[in-house]
């Protein structure tokens, strides 16, 4: 399967040290998942997407150069081993639908089964925009139809807790289509996993469906606070009131001071503008 990185901040930070430099990094997981890799990025609050399928990301120096240089309040990337659709820049994540930027790490077991039934409730006008046949693209706009009944998905400001609820609602109606998720991460390739992360930018909201997916929100020790004018507290300790400064996702932990926590099974955890981190479980 594939491999999940996600950053929200309250500054503009670089993630160089996680997606290349630490010792298990996304690019040193790309030895295993070999089939193209996406960054996406915000600058001044509009998604910038940089990704390549003609090479895994430790071979590239696009993709170091790119990590080398990013430096921003929201980052996504993505490491691909793909299971459905071809290999090919249509079908590499991160996809992107106006602000809104989407990695999946999953399948849809007996997807060309299913196809049709999951884009026959994707809105049409979103539908229009689907360019690859992978799996994951349907599944970010079968979310986006579910959040647009909700909210205008053109306004940035948008809750934490209105995107939770969408994905919810959307993963529980995606399940009654192609039945429910493996429980265990290593059940198989073939199998249904429906792990991702979406944002617009200022929120982000993860779902841990099968495939492992960790987080963290603090650190044993910021190197940074004598000169941070963000660092509070919740910097090195586990929050005592929701606000944080940071969320990181990452299918793996990462080598470094942050503290990881596993998302549960179901599990759903998001921040939007406010910083304040909404958790929230889903069962199937």
């Amino acid at each position: 399967m594939c491999r999940l990185f996600g950053f929200r901040s309250v500054i503009l930070s670089q993630v160089h040290s996680s997606l290349v430099s630490a010792d298990n990094a996304l690019v040193m997981q790309s030895n295993e998942h070999p089939d193209g890799w996406g960054v996406g990025y915000y600058v001044q609050g509009t998604p910038h997407i940089i990704k390549s399928a003609e090479s895994s990301a430790i071979k590239s120096n696009l993709f170091k150069k790119v990590s080398g240089v990013v430096s921003s309040q929201t980052v996504v990337a993505h490491i691909r081993n793909s299971t459905q659709g071809s290999n090919g820049l249509l079908n590499t994540h991160p996809f992107q639908y106006g602000h809104w930027v989407f990695a999946h790490n999953g399948n849809i077991k007996n997807f060309d089964k299913f196809r049709d039934k999951i884009s026959n409730q994707i809105l049409p006008e979103l539908k229009r925009f689907i360019l690859g046949d992978t799996d994951s693209e349907l599944i970010f706009y079968f979310v986006l139809s579910f959040l647009s009944k909700k909210v205008d998905i053109s306004i940035k400001d948008c809750k934490a807790e209105i995107v939770i609820e969408a994905i919810k609602e959307a993963v529980e109606e995606l399940t009654k289509v192609v039945g429910p998720y493996s429980e265990k991460d290593d059940s198989g390739n073939t199998e249904t996993y429906l792990t991702f992360l979406l944002t617009n930018g200022e929120t982000m909201v993860a779902h841990q469906g099968g495939k492992n997916l960790y987080y963290s929100t603090y650190k044993t020790s910021c190197g940074d606070k004598d000169s941070c004018p963000s660092y509070s507290d919740s910097c090195e300790n586990a929050t005592k009131d929701g606000f944080i400064n940071h969320l990181i996702f990452s299918s793996e932990p990462l080598s470094g001071e942050n503290i990881w926590i596993p998302l549960g099974l179901g599990q759903i955890i998001g921040v939007d503008g406010r910083m304040k981190i909404v958790i929230d479980v889903d069962d199937q």
